[in-house]
């Protein structure tokens, strides 16, 4: 019988995979609750859920006979995700943490730490997973909206080969519907919002608390016309309309500068001159192999939008993306995915 770690965060997503693998009777189940949360260092700016989250989860794993183990991960996140974070935006970037996270963190230093107690890790993610042609590929989650392969993009083989999602095949009414009958106690909790490590705090507020704040100007994209200021260029990513409290837009944001910390805007009816429709993808994670065609689909940003692409790979391993639909939000930092049909095929962070 394998022995699965099952990942729960207290939420209906996580508690309805672990409930499913229960009743299947499979495998020896261990749910562990990892502790990301910054909320010792941060308490001040907000608060955090994860009391909350436990005394969910030890109800539903006592009520399974499934024993919980909590483990304690944040100095491993704070150096490597958050630091990572962090690192980005003063360079002008727009991170992704979420996916670090799951390659360094919940599906790597976790089972570092579990010292190969455990077979296989199985997790509340939209996604799902087939082997054929002796390696173990990834694939979207059947519910369009809330497929979340975009986040699992940087897996390694080994990775992906150990992973279970068991509620990948359904859709997310039918995992609230699965709750309710298994009357859970959290079957009504809302799905949480944001970036992983933040709980309840405020996003600008955790930036503002590490990078500080520092005036700069807002112009205009073309004429250098002042039209307001800012707080510092952390707090802006490409394509970014609300927030920066600007008359007579609504003004999207197209540029930043870093040197000079200025925020660069222009107006809703010259965005479409903004669009972007070629990026190159650098040093390129492959899942199970790379594409054996150049007529993909790329995912920019978690969401239901894939959009038809070719995908020319360089000499350099690097990889050239040329859109059929320009998209305004393309950023520097951020991670794009790519797909061959329902497969995900891997991907990497964008460089412009």
């Amino acid at each position: 019988m394998a022995r699965v770690a099952v990942l729960t965060s207290g939420g209906v997503d996580s508690s309805v995979a672990l409930c499913r693998l229960v009743e299947a009777g499979q495998h020896s189940l261990t749910a562990f609750y990892i502790k990301i949360w910054l909320e010792d260092e941060l308490a001040f700016l907000g608060s955090c859920p994860w009391q909350e989250d436990l005394d969910y989860l030890r109800q539903i794993c006592d009520s399974c006979g499934v024993p919980l183990e909590v483990v304690s991960l944040q100095r491993e996140y704070f150096r490597t995700v958050v630091g990572y974070a962090l690192d980005e935006l003063r360079a002008g970037r727009t991170p992704s943490p979420d996916v670090i996270c799951n390659r360094a963190i919940k599906f790597g230093a976790f089972l570092d730490t579990t010292d190969g107690s455990f077979d296989l890790v199985a997790s509340g993610h939209y996604a799902r997973t087939v082997e054929r042609d002796g390696a173990v590929h990834l694939l979207r989650g059947l519910d369009p909206v809330k497929d979340q392969t975009y986040f699992l993009c940087q897996l390694t083989q080994p990775q992906v080969a150990r992973c279970r999602f068991p509620i990948g095949h359904l859709l997310k009414a039918e995992v609230r519907c699965e709750a309710g009958r298994l009357n859970l106690p959290n079957r009504d909790r809302p799905d949480s919002q944001g970036i992983c490590f933040l709980g309840r705090v405020p996003y600008d507020e955790f930036v503002g608390f590490h990078l500080g704040e520092q005036r700069g100007e807002i112009l205009e994209y073309g004429s250098d016309r002042v039209l307001g200021a800012h707080r510092g260029h952390w707090f802006y990513t490409i394509g970014q309309r609300r927030g920066l409290g600007l008359a007579g837009g609504p003004w999207y944001v197209v540029g930043k500068d870093v040197q000079s910390n200025r925020v660069l805007v222009t107006h809703a009816r010259s965005l479409a001159d903004h669009h972007r429709g070629a990026f190159r993808i650098r040093a390129p994670n492959w899942i199970a192999a790379p594409p054996t065609g150049e007529r993909l689909l790329v995912r920019i940003r978690h969401g239901v939008r894939l959009i038809p692409c070719v995908a020319r790979q360089r000499d350099d391993r690097s990889i050239d993306v040329t859109l059929d639909d320009p998209d305004p939000g393309v950023a520097a930092g951020q991670f794009a995915a790519l797909y061959d049909g329902e497969e995900c095929l891997g991907g990497g962070e964008i460089g412009l």
